[in-house]
């Protein structure tokens, strides 16, 4: 087994937390970075214009892994986007920058997970973005990531008159989404600039960072596994057996990434390794919690001469706490959308009050079927399992369809397609679970948790447990699932993390 090349650090994957990483790392000229991507690596003012383009989200961008979650109680398969290509899922993400709230960080730190309080993190999350939003005390003005609050006169027709709607049955105005109070209804904050997704492989990974001597960028690079000599990691095994050395290896590959790569590497439940003939590395709970928001589509038949220029596609939402909520939390998330096929309308003209649980209950999990790297992991995202989740979900949906009768939405509405203007209750469950998609946010695969705690996998600067010179920093280690967008969470952690290495 010869050795390609040595590195001081190997970060795997390029998205949202390995380009920050990659980035931050490279900043001490006497450390070697080297940063593997899967996908291509385009500069950072020359990404196509499918990529580039905010309205194209997904697999629409044309760099998407292709995985699929399993059938569960949700009886269909869902497609579970996630962005192969430098700058990860936020070049492919729906370009919303939503903060993780107080309350959420309250959980962590309630499970004693050191130095992730709000406080602590808030430093990090001033750290990355360049916004006019808000006050210093809450934003940063200077990161490289810019954060764009929209106002009413930069959404589209529909999501204006959505906003007036929801102000009209009694929710309060949000102007900032990432202050302190976030409960109601208002614009979304984007990272977005002339219609231009900014994604972490061009804010972060610019042309200068990306000149940098003691940085290297290899792209269409698929990793294996991580090799260990004893406990501590000593490099990677790509999938075509280059080996490369390093003294210590970051796996930012993400939520369903990261887990697969440990569990090749040896690193998971002995019990699964064992059925794959994997050698066990360190016996340990990977992939055994997996969380993601689900997401309902509350769908309406437009007017097509009122409806307007169905611009920008994601542009406002209701942010609010069901009657099952916890102290202090917002699991409901409302977003008026245009992202619909509007063939799918009979008046040739649709869009989408999509309705999101953002704290859900039920638990999933990731698996391996096969050694190879080449073969995706078996996803369970295991939604609406739990019936809590299924009430909340319901009231969600509730408020979606009261906000869409009152003026002046409802000027703009032929009818509702679904779950339908007659539906009833036995018919709005069937087609909660007919229909549900997914938000695209999956955490916790690889949580963290406090020294001795059976469930964590990692430390809370992202070490992986009983282990040396391998570390975790994406969405994985999130301890449960945040109440926002993940996005801008995952770039703080990076940031949080990277600067205390």
């Amino acid at each position: 087994m010869s050795v390609q090349q040595n590195f001081d650090v190997i970060v795997v994957g390029g998205g949202s937390a390995g380009a920050v990483l990659a980035t931050r790392l490279s900043e001490r000229r006497d450390q070697s970075v080297l940063l593997l991507e899967a996908g291509p690596a385009y500069p950072p003012q020359d990404y196509p214009l499918q990529v580039a383009l905010a309205a194209n989200v997904g697999a629409f961008t044309g760099h998407d892994w292709g995985y699929r979650s399993e059938p569960g109680f949700v009886t269909h398969p869902i497609e579970a986007w996630r962005g192969k290509l430098l700058g990860g899922c936020s070049a492919v993400n729906g370009s919303v920058v939503a903060r993780a709230r107080p309350a959420d960080f309250e959980r962590w730190t309630a499970a004693e997970v050191k130095g992730w309080s709000f406080d602590e993190v808030l430093p990090a999350f001033r750290a990355l973005e360049s916004t006019t939003a808000g006050d210093d005390a809450w934003h940063g003005r200077t990161g490289p990531f810019p954060v764009r609050q929209l106002a009413l006169d930069e959404v589209s027709d529909m999501q204006r008159a959505f906003v007036e709607s929801a102000l009209a049955v009694g929710l309060p105005a949000v102007e900032d989404f990432n202050g302190p109070d976030a409960h109601g209804v208002g614009p979304y904050a984007m990272n977005v600039i002339d219609g231009v997704r900014v994604n972490t492989g061009m804010a972060y990974l610019t042309e200068a960072v990306r000149a940098r001597s003691n940085l290297t960028i290899r792209d269409r690079t698929l990793v294996d596994r991580v090799l260990f000599d004893g406990a501590r990691a000593v490099g990677v095994r790509l999938a075509d057996g280059t080996v490369l050395a390093a003294g210590e290896v970051i796996l930012s590959a993400g939520a369903y990434g990261s887990p697969a790569i440990l569990l090749r590497s040896g690193i998971g439940p002995g019990h699964a390794l064992y059925r794959l003939n994997i050698p066990v590395i360190a016996d340990l709970p990977v992939g055994e919690t997996l969380y993601d928001h689900p997401f309902y589509y509350n769908a309406y038949a437009a007017v097509p001469t009122r409806i307007g220029v169905p611009y920008p596609v994601i542009g406002a939402k209701v942010w609010t706490a069901s009657p099952g909520a916890a102290p202090g939390e917002l699991d409901i998330h409302i977003t008026a959308t245009h992202l619909v096929d509007q063939q799918s309308s009979p008046t040739g003209s649709a869009f989408v009050l999509a309705v999101a649980l953002t704290r859900p209950e039920s638990c999933g999990s990731l698996t391996l079927t096969s050694r190879d790297p080449a073969v995706a992991p078996r996803i369970d995202l295991n939604f609406l399992a739990e019936p809590a989740d299924r009430h909340r979900l319901r009231y969600g949906i509730d408020l979606a369809r009261r906000i869409a009768a009152e003026a002046p939405l409802a000027d703009l509405i032929d009818h509702e397609i679904a779950p339908g203007p007659h539906a009833t209750d036995a018919e709005i469950e069937a087609s909660m679970a007919a229909t549900l998609d997914t938000y695209h946010h999956p955490t916790s695969t690889v949580p963290m948790g406090a020294p001795g705690d059976p469930l964590a996998v990692v430390d809370h600067l992202g070490n992986v447990r009983d282990l040396d010179g391998l570390r975790v920093v994406d969405a994985s280690i999130f301890p449960d699932i945040p109440s926002a967008a993940t996005n801008a969470t995952v770039i703080m952690a990076a940031e949080h993390i990277a600067a205390q290495l």
